[in-house]
């Protein structure tokens, strides 16, 4: 039986096309009221235009759902709160937010334009900052929120030539680590979505036969299940070709070699140890590194002073 989002509203960024039409649609289907934001530009984020939003609510209309259009820029927060204050104006409350708009400048980084490198950075970091931003006070006083990132392998594992959207994409994993846990007391859950799709951003990248395989549609399950109401919270959901798995930013156990001048060439020899991957564990927040540490440190201490 399929995921019911009935009595649910929802945001759908870059929702004029590919992955987040898809998304738009599932959620609408599955009884969501969904406002579909869409900019209307191009891959690489030039022009503008509502058409593409509207085809899509067109669409839910269609089946008999209830959707509306935003054509407001990520980028620009003024838009964002904006587009927000016409959701909750017309439908009272926002439960779910899917950031799934970007754009992509790719070059090597020896000849990437730092105005291309910022710009990617602003659309798909501050977008999902200024959307999450206008959305939070709302679902911390409903006390109800589910939002989903929209990561990559590129920014988990690294890509030629994308240094910009890598960076982009991994820092939307380091906003959702912590905005989770802010979240948990007020039933606000975060995860990160990296997809494997055929989309326009991935067009010329790959082979034909490889792309049929990648529909954006078999991706989506994946974001239904991390916005639903029984989603996990900090979850790295990875999807593509009707495939799921998990990433995790994990933390070996690591050697103790102390303070002292010789540390660092001892440390250089042993740096095999650190990267030992037995025993390696995942972190539930940022605080875990400095106990481990301190425990092998006083270990250490006690080891000697007996």
């Amino acid at each position: 039986m399929a995921l019911d989002f009935h009595g649910r509203v929802a945001i759908v960024t870059g929702a004029g096309g590919g992955l987040g039409r898809e998304h738009a649609l599932a959620l609408a289907r599955r009884g969501a009221k969904v406002l579909v934001n869409d900019l209307g530009a191009s891959v690489k984020g030039e022009g503008g235009s509502l058409s593409a939003a509207q085809q899509v609510v067109d669409e839910i209309k269609a089946f008999g759902g209830e959707a509306m259009a935003n054509g407001a820029s990520v980028t620009d927060f003024e838009a964002v709160q904006a587009m927000v204050a016409q959701v909750v104006e017309a439908w009272g409350r926002v439960d779910i937010l899917v950031n799934n708009a970007g754009i992509l400048r790719d070059k090597s980084f020896a000849k990437m334009d730092m105005a291309d490198f910022r710009l990617v950075v602003d659309v798909h970091l501050m977008g999902a900052v200024y959307c999450a931003k206008a959305v939070w006070e709302h679902m911390v006083a409903q006390q109800y929120g589910r939002i989903v990132m929209t990561t990559s392998s590129t920014g988990l594992y690294g890509n030629f030539g994308q240094t910009n959207y890598g960076a982009a994409k991994l820092a939307q994993v380091g906003f959702m680590q912590t905005l989770a846990l802010e979240g948990a007391k007020h039933h606000i859950h975060v995860n990160a979505l990296a997809p494997t799709a055929a989309t326009r951003m991935t067009e010329g990248l790959m082979p034909e036969e490889v792309l049929a395989q990648l529909q954006p549609a078999a991706v989506v399950p994946a974001m239904l299940a991390l916005a639903h109401e029984s989603a996990p919270t900090r979850a790295i959901l990875c999807a593509g070709a009707g495939s799921f798995e998990a990433a995790h930013i994990s933390l070996t156990q690591g050697i103790h070699l102390g303070v002292g001048p010789d540390v660092d060439s001892e440390l250089s020899t042993r740096l095999a140890e650190v990267l030992d991957r037995a025993g390696e564990t995942v972190p539930a927040g940022g605080h875990a590194q400095g106990e481990l540490e301190i425990k092998k440190a006083l270990a250490a201490h006690q080891s000697r002073a007996s």
